[in-house]
Formats: structure tokens, C-alpha cells, sequence
């Protein structure tokens, strides 16, 4: 069926909505593809329901070639599955609560884990029934605090989500790389650019996990890869090298020096520098940073320590994810109030560890090392305190920020950053969810035994966001063909009426043939068609104008500009030769 321009439920907009940060959410609102209902809410309308189908399309036939079959959960879930898992609670605010009229506590789905085991569970027992691969494509729910971006990053999206079933290690091994492989197929067919990197699992268990992220400076994930070798790895899952152990014999005992007014890094380098006949940087200095944490379900907050050298910031989001599924926060003023040993800007490690405060410390702070920190008095830093002989840690947390020119972890080259969109995460999750729902299948030695299951995302809504913000130009969209909402816009040029009719004709005869056609019937100008036809991004554009006086159409390639003419009666033919191959 052509799409008439003239009926189609669009309008396009001059001027980017004003809640708009990146390129996707203002072109995909100007180009009339989606529209805000409510922070982190939108509506597709029929042009982006296209594309987020068509997206779907490939997904699902990507997941059936690998043998996983297609099924469908409710959205609207019961606690007792989440609350079993831990996951009631560990989600913590992002998770969408109700109840219903009789007080029943329910959920709106953040993914299905849960689900996808006790469904399992409950229709096989043997052996003879696994591996078993399932998915679903449907609408996910996270109350995310602060929704940005558009579509990128709402409260409700769609998702493929996919569990596979095996009986031991080998065999989820084995589903685990056919899902990857099979992501890689999803990814190239929709013309991503795209990185695969080392991740962490979060709040989703499980050991082994990669994310793949689409490469965009309006990425909120950050990842390093290294110089010299294929290592790639989310900031959040980067593991520090660690330095080798140094002797302790011989060092220069711990002193304590008045530093006045020195509560920075930089003011205590400075002062030292210009009072001792020795030269310091920050990276002599031990910077200790005071947060507080507490596990799911708990109302008791922890004092925690995070000692990193001083060159170096704490990374909330390491922090966090190093500390998982734990809530964090920076101490407030009531808490240090509360403490009163904790001296602001000269916090050391002696007061931390006699008030019994978890002290935890870079991995680069190893015994033998000697430290600049503070001597838990105002106006005062202890110079040459030794881990191991003047202090000892509680362990080891990644948390420092992860910065260019690090060493790769692969001890291959160094490490350079680049930014990313999540656009597909893979898990093996194990057994943690066979564990809580006693998932077993009966062997053939006749004694149960635990399954272990993987679980494989993609960010279905997220991957238009992801396309358009690789996919632009000044003038609007660029889809790839294989997503794009139609295979050759039309745009009729002219008021003449053999203009209007052999547009007419030459759409019907590209429909006939199955292309895809939006034809721009409508009575505006051609200046109006031609910028509508840039801002929707159709791969190829075919205009129908003054040319035809001379036989001729122009057809026009909206990702490279080239533009040729084609004698108008070989246009549906040269068309099918460009859409086709």
C-alpha cells in the first residue's frame, strides 16, 4: 500500500522540542515519528511504529535462526517471584510498585528473569527437555529518576528480552555464544556502528558479561579499549592492574607535619613542596572519601572508607557498581556531625579504623607502599604511612576513575575512552535463579540436577535512538534501508498536471513489485517536500518535477547527496536496482 502524504498522520516541526539534549530525541519529535506524553513516555506514531516493528523483525528472525522461541509474560507481575529472588527490594525505587483493590502487592516488569525460570519449572522435568532457549519482545517498566534523552532512556520500553536453559556449564557456554553471535547479525543487519566490551552483571548476578554499545558522543556509558590489543571494557567492569608488593624493611618511619590550611590535594602538594626538601605530586598522596551505604530491605546506613590516590577521583558509578546491590550515598553534613572523628580535608586511616569504619582501598595501594594522608587532626597529614606496617585496609574496591594513558589490564598497550549507548547486554547468570525457584531436571542417573541459565537483552525502542544518533546529518534522519520506514520517498515537484500523474504511476508501479512507497501528494511546495523529505530520512528519494519535460527524474541518495538523473521510463527498474542490489 502506498503511504500518501497527504493522509498521513504527520506533522513535522520546524524548531527542536524544548526538553530536547540529543540529536535522536529532537529529530525523532521534529520528524513526527514519536511523541512526549509524560517524562520518560512516549507515543509512536505511524512512521516510528515502523521502524521500531521493522527492528523487531530482524530481532525475531535472528532469535529464531539460533532455535529460541518466541513467548509472552504479562507486564503487570506478582511480588512473591521478585520477593524469592531478593529483587523486591534490590531494584530498590526504580521499580514500579502497586496494589491492586484487595492489597495484593504487584509489579510493572523491569525484566523476567523470575518469570522465564518458573515457567520452565513448571512445564519440564527431564533431562531429554533441555537446552531450551525462550524470548519475548514486550514493554518494560523502570522508574528512572531522571528520564533523558527521549527514547533512549524512559520509564517504559520495549525489549527483547531471552533465557536459555541448560544442564550444565558446557552447555550454557555454548547458548551464551549463540546468542553473542547472534547479536552481532542483529546489530550489523540495522547498520550500527558498535563495540563489544567486558561488563558487569549489576543487579542481574551471573559471572561472565559483555555489553554492546553503540559508539556516541551522547552516550551515558563509558568505555576504555586498549592501544595495543582487542581489549575493550565498560569503566564500571575495568579491573586496575595491580602493582607488585614492596618490601617494608628500610622505609622511613611515619612522621606527622603541621600543614596548615591544606584540606585539598593541591594545597597540601603545594605546601609540602615549598616546607620539604623533597618533591611530591597527588599520586603520593592517600585521598580517603567518606560514603555511606546500606542492603536492600535495610534502614541502617554504614559509614564506609574509599581510599584512592590522590591524582585520582572516586567514579560514583565504579563505586556503585563494585558495591552492588547496595544503595550509596556521599555523607552529609548531619553525618559528619554525627562523627566527630572524621576531621574534614585530613581523614586518615588510624581514626577510621579505631572507630571501626570499613576502610577499603585502591588495588594500587599495596603493603609497602608509602602514603601522604591526613593525621585525623585540622591542619595536619601524616608523610610516609606505610600500608602494611602503619595501616592495614579492610581490602580492595575498583572505584578510582579509569583515565587515558592507564595501562591496559591485558598488560597490552594503554587505554584510550570513548563513549557508548547500551544497545545489548548477555549474561551467564548461572544458577542464581534455578537456586531460588530449586529449578532441577531429573538426570539420567535418576538424581536431580541444577540448571543454569543465561539471560541476553536488547534494547529494542533504545536501537531507534541509537540509530538516529549515528544516522543524521544538518537536514534530519538517515535510516539504513533495512529499518527505514519506506523504500523510496516520492516527491511529486510540481503543479503540472502530467507532473502529479506520472508520479502517480510510477509509485503505483513500485508498489506493485512490493517497495515500500511514501509518495508527498500534497498541494505545498516543493521547498516544503523536499525539507519533509530530509527530515524523514527515506534512503532514496525520487523526485518527479520540470525535469520530466525532458523524460528525465532525479533520483536522489539521501545518506551520500549524489543525485542522477534517470530517464523517467526506467525509473521503477534503476529503483529496484538501487533498493535491491
Amino acid at each position: 500500500m502506498i503511504t500518501r502524504m497527504s493522509t498521513l498522520f504527520l506533522r513535522t516541526l520546524r524548531e527542536d522540542p524544548a526538553d530536547a539534549e540529543v540529536p535522536s530525541h529532537k529529530l525523532l519529535v521534529r520528524a513526527g515519528y514519536v511523541r512526549r506524553i509524560a517524562p520518560g513516555i512516549y507515543s509512536w506514531l505511524p512512521l516510528g511504529l515502523r521502524v521500531l516493528r521493522k527492528i523487531e523483525e530482524i530481532v525475531r528472525e535472528e532469535m529464531n535462526a539460533i532455535g529460541a522461541q518466541e513467548i509472552h509474560f504479562p507486564a503487570l507481575l506478582p511480588k512473591e517471584p521478585y520477593e524469592a529472588t531478593g529483587r523486591w527490594t534490590e531494584y530498590g525505587p526504580n521499580l514500579f510498585r502497586l496494589k491492586d483493590r484487595k492489597g495484593g502487592d504487584y509489579l510493572l516488569g523491569p525484566t523476567h528473569e523470575e518469570l522465564f525460570a518458573l515457567t520452565v519449572k513448571g512445564e519440564y522435568s527431564s533431562y531429554k527437555d533441555y537446552p531450551v532457549m525462550l524470548y519475548q519482545i514486550q514493554t518494560k517498566y523502570r522508574d528512572e529518576e531522571r528520564p533523558r534523552a527521549g527514547i533512549l532512556r524512559g520509564r517504559e520500553f520495549v525489549m527483547k528480552d531471552s533465557y536459555s536453559f541448560d544442564l550444565d556449564d558446557e552447555g550454557l557456554a555454548n547458548s551464551y555464544q549463540l546468542h553473542r553471535d547472534a547479536y552481532i547479525r542483529i546489530f550489523d543487519r540495522v547498520g550500527l556502528r558498535y563495540v563489544i566490551v567486558a561488563a558487569t552483571s549489576g543487579a542481574m548476578g551471573g559471572s561472565a558479561s559483555e555489553e554492546f554499545l553503540a559508539e556516541s558522543e551522547t552516550g551515558e556509558d563509558t568505555f576504555v579499549r586498549s592501544t595495543g590489543s582487542g581489549f575493550a571494557a565498560n569503566v564500571e567492569a575495568v579491573v586496575t592492574p595491580v602493582p607488585p608488593v614492596e618490601p617494608i624493611e628500610g622505609k622511613a618511619a611515619a612522621e606527622v607535619h603541621h600543614t596548615p590550611n591544606t584540606p585539598t590535594i593541591e594545597t597540601l602538594v603545594d605546601f609540602l613542596n615549598a616546607n620539604t626538601d623533597r618533591k611530591f605530586t597527588a599520586a603520593d598522596t592517600l585521598k580517603n572519601v567518606l560514603v555511606k551505604n546500606r542492603q536492600p530491605g535495610s534502614q541502617d546506613w554504614e559509614l564506609l572508607a574509599v581510599g584512592v590516590p590522590g591524582d585520582r577521583e572516586v567514579d560514583m558509578k565504579r563505586l556503585e557498581a563494585s558495591l552492588e546491590p547496595a544503595e550509596v550515598a556521599l555523607l552529609e553534613e548531619a553525618d559528619f556531625a554525627a562523627n566527630p572523628f572524621l576531621v574534614k580535608g585530613y581523614i586518615g586511616p588510624k581514626a577510621l579504623q579505631d572507630n571501626g569504619v570499613r576502610y577499603l582501598v585502591d588495588p594500587r595501594v599495596v603493603t609497602g607502599t608509602a602514603w601522604v594522608t591526613g593525621a585525623d587532626k585540622a591542619d595536619h597529614h601524616v608523610v610516609d604511612l606505610l600500608c602494611g606496617r602503619d595501616f592495614t585496609p579492610d581490602g580492595t574496591i575498583e572505584a578510582a576513575e579509569v583515565r587515558e594513558g592507564d595501562p591496559s589490564p591485558d598488560g597490552q598497550g594503554t587505554l584510550v575512552a570513548a563513549r557508548g549507548i547500551e544497545i545489548g547486554h548477555i549474561f551467564q547468570l548461572g544458577r542464581k535463579y534455578a537456586d531460588a525457584f530449586s529449578l532441577d531436571a531429573l538426570g539420567q542417573d535418576g538424581k536431580p540436577k541444577r540448571i543454569t541459565m543465561g539471560s541476553y537483552g536488547v534494547g529494542v525502542s533504545r536501537l531507534v535512538a541509537a540509530i538516529a544518533e549515528q544516522s543524521h546529518d544538518e537536514q534530519g534522519l538517515v535510516w539504513p534501508r533495512e529499518v527505514a520506514p519506506a523504500d523510496v520517498h516520492v516527491v511529486i515537484a510540481g503543479k503540472d498536471e502530467s507532473i502529479r500523474e506520472r508520479g502517480e504511476a510510477i509509485a503505483a508501479e513500485l508498489d506493485t513489485v512490493g517497495v515500500q512507497v511514501i509518495l508527498d501528494d500534497r498541494t505545498v511546495s516543493p521547498g516544503v517536500k523536499f525539507a519533509d523529505s530530509e527530515l524523514l530520512g527515506v534512503p532514496t528519494v525520487l523526485v518527479v518535477g520540470k525535469g520530466l519535460a525532458k523524460g528525465v527524474v532525479e533520483v536522489r541518495d539521501r545518506r551520500s547527496g549524489e543525485r542522477v538523473e534517470v530517464e523517467a521510463d526506467n525509473a521503477v527498474p534503476h529503483l529496484i536496482e538501487v533498493i535491491r542490489g
